[in-house]
């Protein structure tokens, strides 16, 4: 996995559905396992979170300023989104990110819920000579997007991930502009450029956090055909997993298993134990609640 700085260093309930077809303009798509994703305890050195070192000052300030992105960074934002809350806008008024007018062409990446192909590792060469773009739009309103005018050779899908932006967190596909982009930047080893992106939101670290298994799931694979595979080993591995809970509370439930149980102390007395008109000495010294 790529160091911070070093992108060019290295490469480095559930229903079963397609391979990766849906996305709001940002190349998501496929079944939607209910499961939260894996997450580790370990995360490598990051650009996004703001950790105070000794003296009080941001660690990582420093190293997002010192990360420049080499390759192109584009758009089509066609305004289906409120701008407050549009994540390609930010980027644009950070000057991170490059607006295409409907009908330029782009010759790097461009993540699209209209590629046949899912992004891989394979795809770091062609992101270094042309970069990376992705399509602004609303999960809504895709009917109206006029993907014939939005001309790329290299059209790619996202593989199963999981959103965490504050729209739509915890929902798998559901990435938004800038949440595709890293997810892109990731998967073909550009991880500073991913966190350079994501260190402009509030919730930008809490992506790599949530999606970490699944990334360095990815990165081993070797080409489209290999993560289209592991995608399905995890949507199967999360199916299987969402089962089995299902399965045990189901058991739970039957053999009365319940956290819903009367409490013995607040108990009725039955008829047995119930104090005859007398009471012994042994009676009068108890304590019934």
């Amino acid at each position: 996995m790529a160091k911070k700085g070093s992108d060019k260093a290295s490469s480095s309930r559930p229903k079963r559905g397609r391979t990766a077809t849906r996305g709001r303009g940002r190349g998501g798509g496929g079944s939607r396992p209910k499961e939260r994703a894996m997450t580790s305890d370990v995360r490598p050195d990051s650009a996004v979170d703001n950790v105070a070192d000794n003296n009080g000052e941001s660690g990582s300030e420093e190293t997002e300023k010192d990360v420049k992105i080499e390759v192109p960074v584009a758009m089509w934002d066609f305004d289906h989104c409120d701008p407050r809350r549009c994540s390609g806008k930010k980027l644009s008024r950070l000057g991170l990110i490059k607006e295409l007018k409907v009908g330029a062409r782009f010759r790097g990446i461009v993540v699209s819920p209209k590629g046949t192909a899912v992004i891989s590792p394979s795809d770091r060469d062609i992101i270094l000579q042309g970069g990376l773009a992705v399509v602004e739009c609303s999960w809504a309103r895709l009917d109206d997007v006029p993907f014939s005018k939005i001309a790329s050779p290299h059209e790619r899908l996202l593989p199963y991930l999981i959103a965490t932006n504050p729209t739509n967190y915890g929902k798998p596909w559901r990435l938004n502009c800038v949440e595709a982009l890293a997810a892109a930047f990731y998967i073909t080893g550009f991880d500073s450029y991913a966190e350079k992106l994501l260190s402009g939101f509030g919730w930008g670290g809490s992506f790599w956090n949530v999606n970490k298994a699944y990334f360095e799931q990815y990165k081993t694979c070797k080409s489209s055909e290999e993560i289209s595979a592991m995608q399905e080993t995890i949507i199967a591995e999360l199916e299987e997993s969402y089962e089995n809970s299902r399965r045990e509370k189901d058991e739970q439930r039957e053999d009365g298993d319940d956290l819903l149980f009367r409490n013995p102390n607040h108990a009725s007395l039955s008829d047995e134990d119930e104090p005859g008109p007398e009471s012994s000495e042994d009676d009068e010294n108890s304590t019934h609640v």
